[in-house]
């Protein structure tokens, strides 16, 4: 009979030389939910550092400005106290994935509201995410929050979120309570996102037009509306021309595009099928499929299969991590990226950090 150490010898070399952590520390750390610091990511001999460009924050004094809509601001989700960040415990969170920086988001909850409560909302998101951001800025860099139902506001939001702040870009709806992003009353902001050469993140907020089939079992509105929700935003800015009066626009989508990327193909055979249902005014630069290549998009597609498509359709140089942490709908978005076996290193670089770097100026 082998002994102990007899046997995880045994073991390695059955294992050619992998080894693991211990078992019993890793479980009792996980039984008291305490986060497990993973050791550096190492690709090819080189530190490899993650940035995920999917994760949230929210800030309460932002939040109380929204009166009675406030207890509806935050989703019924596990995770959802996290979204007030303490610094530390974050950072452990985000060690535990492997991630080193979070490029953080406030998901937009005030289009409803009026002028000077809009103002105000994002003026406190914009402020406070930057001190946070600035007195941590090897682990978070941010997106500002925008008054998007007054365009001239947002303009101007952005521009001092850029300016002043420090911050990447801007994190925007998937509409205006229904309007598109492709009217062109909207056009100044992507015209300013683009002079200032930075990135519009767009996340979902549902499709509450869709609200009455979406009852029942199964959080409808968000397993599915969601996603529907970013691919008719995407769709209008491919099919509306507006990514071909703003070409240099750099638009990144949440949750992997939605549904656009896994049925993208058949964009290209609409107005074919039906002319009378396209505006022969509006005359595309090139295919429909062609402007995916023109957009970003995350990680959150949770299968291997799932992102090889995406990468397959849209080319890894368009790809970023996205978690949607501290929601847990992807809980290693580092271990998707190197588990995802039709990846080469330079690929897997490329989404884990090199995208990110290269789209938002981020430094690392």
């Amino acid at each position: 009979m082998l002994n102990r150490r007899q046997f995880l010898n045994t073991g390695v070399k059955a294992l050619g030389g992998l080894t693991f952590c211990s078992c019993g520390i890793l479980g009792k750390a996980q039984a008291q939910n305490i986060p497990v610091q993973r050791p550096p990511l190492i690709i090819q001999g080189k530190r490899i550092k993650a940035i995920d460009v999917h994760a949230h924050c929210y800030f309460q004094e932002a939040i109380d400005l929204m009166g009675a809509d406030a207890k509806s601001v935050l989703a019924p989700t596990r995770g959802q106290t996290k979204n007030f960040i303490q610094v530390e415990e974050r950072i452990a969170a985000m060690q535990a994935q492997g991630v080193d920086m979070q490029v953080l988001s406030i998901n937009p909850y005030w289009y409803k509201k009026d002028r000077d409560t809009a103002k105000a909302i994002c003026h406190i998101n914009n402020k406070n995410l930057a001190e946070l951001c600035a007195k941590n800025s090897q682990h978070f860099a941010g997106f500002a929050s925008l008054a998007m139902q007054f365009p001239d506001l947002a303009v101007e939001q952005l521009e001092e979120g850029i300016k002043q702040y420090g911050l990447v870009g801007a994190a925007i709806g998937g509409s205006v309570l229904g309007d598109d992003f492709s009217n062109p009353r909207y056009h100044p902001v992507f015209a300013k996102a683009q002079e200032l050469n930075v990135a519009l993140f767009i996340h979902p907020q549902s499709t509450p037009q869709l609200a009455s089939r979406f009852k029942g079992n199964g959080w409808l509105s968000n397993l599915i509306g969601n996603p529907l929700d970013t691919t008719i935003a995407l769709q209008h800015l491919i099919f509306d021309g507006t990514l071909d009066k703003f070409p240099k626009i750099k638009i990144i989508a949440a949750h992997g595009g939605g549904y656009l990327p896994s049925y993208a193909p058949r964009s290209d055979h609409s107005c074919t099928v039906s002319p009378t249902m396209c505006d022969p005014n509006i005359v595309l630069k090139k295919k429909p499929t062609e402007y995916l290549n023109q957009m970003y998009f995350d990680s959150l597609v949770f299968t291997s299969e799932a992102l090889r498509h995406l990468a397959a359709q849209v080319g890894t140089s368009q790809i970023m991590i996205g978690s949607d942490h501290p929601i847990p709908w992807s809980e290693q978005p580092v271990d998707h990226i190197m588990q995802t076996p039709s990846l080469s290193d330079q690929e897997r670089i490329a989404i884990l950090s090199g995208n990110a770097v290269r789209v938002l100026g981020l430094k690392i």
